[in-house]
């Protein structure tokens, strides 16, 4: 906690500062961000630091491997889907950014059907990848099957989203758009899909 709260010092007396007008709008007008970011919780990849993001410019969802999950009308608690419907049918975002990773120890466990049996919740949240997995070159390495499940992750949670209707709606309506990434946190490069190629293209 220390650590937080000397951070939280170095930020009242820099970027606070710098940025009140901005708060003080934010406080006061409430938040409308044009972008939706669905990033993986690894603290490796910050989607506000990556795209250098000002407050209130993203709303951001992170959960394990970035996933999407499918559609469920039911009484359970679905987190993830609560929060892509209050971004789209509140916030009105107009843009969609399902951000993968690199060395992502989600897409690890999807590939190791070992990984995580003994951590509650993980694997049949994990378990939600099978279709993407399916899809990659059981053929290659590990190495660049990892990579491509990582690419093909990504996909997958685009399709998902394309499976709720008040985001389709607004898609075929023009008002959204989809897209997909990979950020490398080695070498800090950022792929986006490029729908033109039907592939991940550098930036």
């Amino acid at each position: 906690m220390d650590r937080l709260i000397a951070g939280y010092r170095t930020f009242r007396g820099g970027r606070w500062q710098a940025e009140h007008e901005r708060y003080t709008e934010l406080a006061t007008h409430g938040q409308k961000p044009e972008t939706l970011v669905i990033a993986c919780s690894d603290s490796r990849s910050d989607p506000a630091a990556i795209f250098d993001a000002s407050p209130g410019e993203l709303f951001v969802i992170r959960n394990i491997a970035a996933i999407v999950p499918p559609l469920e009308i039911d009484g359970a608690h679905h987190g993830t889907s609560a929060a892509i419907a209050f971004a789209v049918l509140v916030l009105n975002v107009r843009n969609i950014l399902v951000m993968g990773h690199a060395q992502c120890s989600g897409v690890a466990a999807a590939l190791d059907g070992n990984i995580g049996d003994d951590v509650p919740f993980l694997r049949s949240w994990i378990d939600l990848l099978k279709p993407a997995v399916e899809r990659t070159d059981h053929s290659a390495n590990e190495t660049h099957r990892t990579a491509s499940l990582e690419r093909e992750t990504v996909l997958l949670s685009m399709e998902r989203l394309m499976n709720y209707p008040f985001v389709a709606e607004r898609v075929q309506a023009g008002e959204l758009e989809i897209n997909g990434a990979r950020f490398g946190i080695a070498d800090g490069k950022l792929e986006v899909f490029d729908r033109t190629i039907a592939a991940f293209k550098a930036i």
